[in-house]
């Protein structure tokens, strides 16, 4: 059975699917529809995936209306999610999370929240599925260090795409 469990933030859940392990290896549901109708008829309609390696940082990106279940499928990595709602009492309050093909979690992002994250290996697969077609144009990003958030990550000096290096807001 799926385990959902709250976080700190508001609206953002740590998923624990259920993993089928034997002498073969193992079967994990990594989605399923009706759960995701139960929380709020949540319908995702894109999967994306991105390999990075390590010490590469990718984001903070977000928008207004995108839902997004992130998993790690090979390697480990560490997540940031913020809140990013202006009208939100909780503007500007972040979680970081490890994920990997070990523990298998998944985090569920609501729209208004931004995420990021840091590849930990060698190598790891990015998994999400977005309740939106990706629309680049409609992004906020945040950078990685703004002094405002006092993020903490478990890396000084990473590797960044130029437009993660600089702000862009929606």
């Amino acid at each position: 059975m799926i385990q959902f469990e709250k976080t700190k933030l508001d609206g953002v859940f740590i998923i624990k699917p259920y993993v089928f392990e034997d002498f073969r290896g193992e079967h994990i549901e990594i989605y399923n529809e009706e759960i995701y109708e139960e929380l709020g008829n949540i319908k995702f309609i894109q999967d994306n995936i991105s390999t990075t390696e390590r010490h590469v940082l990718r984001g903070i990106h977000g928008d207004e209306k995108t839902y997004k279940l992130v998993s790690c499928l090979y390697g480990r990595f560490y997540i940031m999610v913020i809140n990013y709602d202006k009208e939100s009492k909780e503007f500007g309050k972040w979680q970081g999370f490890t994920l990997s093909d070990r523990n298998r979690y998944q985090i569920l992002i609501p729209p208004k929240f931004g995420n990021g994250h840091l590849a930990l290996s060698d190598k790891a697969i990015f998994h999400y599925k977005q309740s939106t077609y990706y629309d680049r144009e409609s992004q906020f990003t945040i950078k990685w260090d703004d002094p405002k958030f006092n993020m903490w990550w478990p890396i000084k000096s990473p590797i960044l795409s130029q437009r993660d290096s600089i702000c862009h807001f929606a």
